[in-house]
């Protein structure tokens, strides 16, 4: 007591530094400010020594111990934090014991699974890589493939799955023989006809959700997706922590569902059904305050109607995409992205020899106009004439190799095809002359 007050009386003089007179003392910074505080708060009654036992015990029954057993071999992966969430939804709050006591349970029972400590990283807040929070739900969903695995038959399962960043509700998780833009575009619109349309998508670069060799890295499904009114953000190259929650998501799925595969890809889907559920609607999380995703997420107001009327300023040039990603503009023949075939794309002359592609707020990057006087129509008719030719020859040729119904003579059938023949050199031009006079002198002889 009289160490204590002599510590506060000095750290209360003018110019004392705390952090050397703890060192002095011997104690550590936050006793010392523990002692300090507690005596602006109660006076010198606060110095004294306060009794340590704890302020609530509970006793726990072995009823409780057992229940304890049954969710931790329920799920295996769940600390003892969760597994105190699931005992407060079925016992009163006097009968649960603390994290600690259930984890200390869990030591005795050898149901504890000692883990190597790992250093933590900083802390990541609900953002996409363009540094735009999620502000609530429906503002950012994520979409990614995890990487696939067999069957116990063999069969290929590719699992694509969607969330709501903001409530880490899982929307979609779908087992998918193979990766299929057309599959994952009924999928999508499936998925938007139940819970509506997002403000925002985030994916990586990989197929089918991007391509990096497209303009604005737009395949047909973003472009479907921009076109909904839907904006897509794109993860860095070679940064999957841009995506960081969903590929974390992705480890829960690795060790509860890739470990333990199902027979046929019928019976995975099942399997993710029964994860989805719990993952939305019985786990807590801890970065929701031990909450459930459920209990954040709402449907979208934004409901799913299709394409939008694309609108554009009126001094764009407008031109609709062709089944082969190109758009014809005057006398010239433009790519654009297979991407985009069947949408709508605005041109914007920039200058005499270059234009620049939009497509609703997307914009598509310029492009240089070919100077030369020839077209890319000119080439095509070119193009259509040589092969007209090379018909006709072709024609003529099979006809010249069926049998005539004309009975040929001697001198037919060795003067014809010479006559016919196309001279190369000037060697052969000499010995088809030298063969005519032959038999020209053999028929006067005759």
């Amino acid at each position: 007591m009289d160490l204590r007050m002599e510590f506060v009386l000095r750290a209360r003089a003018r110019g004392c530094n705390v952090s050397e007179l703890c060192r002095e003392y011997q104690v550590s910074r936050k006793t010392g400010y523990k002692w300090l505080s507690r005596y602006d708060q109660r006076g010198v009654a606060g110095l004294e020594e306060m009794a340590r036992r704890p302020r609530r015990v509970v006793q726990t029954t072995g009823e409780v111990v057992l229940r304890i057993q049954e969710l931790r071999r329920a799920h295996p992966r769940w600390g003892p934090k969760k597994l105190r969430v699931l005992l407060t939804r079925e016992l009163a709050a006097s009968a649960v014991p603390s994290a600690k006591t259930i984890a200390r349970i869990l030591e005795r029972l050898g149901e504890s699974k000692l883990r190597k400590p790992r250093r933590r990283a900083a802390p990541v807040s609900l953002q996409s890589s363009q540094g735009e929070a999620a502000s609530g739900p429906n503002d950012l969903w994520t979409a990614d493939f995890k990487g696939w695995w067999k069957t116990k038959r063999g069969e290929r399962c590719e699992p694509l799955t969607v969330r709501d960043a903001f409530s880490r509700f899982v929307l979609l998780a779908k087992a998918m023989p193979r990766i299929s833009a057309r599959a994952v575009k009924k999928a999508f619109a499936r998925l938007f006809e139940q819970f509506g349309l997002p403000k925002r998508i985030h994916v990586d670069n990989g197929q089918p959700f991007a391509s990096v060799r497209a303009r604005g890295r737009l395949t047909e499904i973003s472009a479907w997706w921009v076109s909904l009114g839907i904006k897509v953000e794109f993860s860095r190259p070679a940064h999957p922590q841009d995506n960081g929650a969903h590929e974390r998501m992705h480890g829960d799925m690795r060790f509860e569902l890739e470990d333990h595969p199902k027979d046929t890809i019928g019976g995975e889907q099942r399997a993710f059904d029964v994860w989805v559920h719990d993952f939305n609607h019985v786990r807590p999380h801890e970065a929701l305050g031990m909450n459930t995703p459920a209990t954040l997420y709402h449907r979208s107001p934004r409901p799913y109607r299709g394409p939008r009327i694309a609108r554009y300023p009126a001094r764009f040039e407008q031109r609709r995409v062709a089944a082969n990603g190109s758009i014809r503009l005057a006398t010239s023949r433009l790519f654009v992205g297979t991407g985009f075939r069947g949408h709508t794309v605005a041109i914007e002359r920039v200058d005499a020899q270059t234009v620049r592609f939009w497509f609703h707020e997307v914009d598509l990057g310029q492009e240089k106009l070919d100077p030369s006087p020839r077209r890319c129509s000119e080439t095509i008719a070119e193009a259509s004439s040589s092969a007209r030719c090379s018909a006709k020859r072709l024609g003529e040729e099979t006809q010249s190799l069926r049998p005539s119904s004309k009975k040929r003579t001697h001198r037919d059938s060795i003067v014809s095809p010479l006559a016919k023949a196309e001279p190369r050199s000037q060697k052969a031009r000499h010995n088809q002359r030298n063969k005519k006079e032959i038999h020209k002198n053999t028929a006067d002889k005759r």
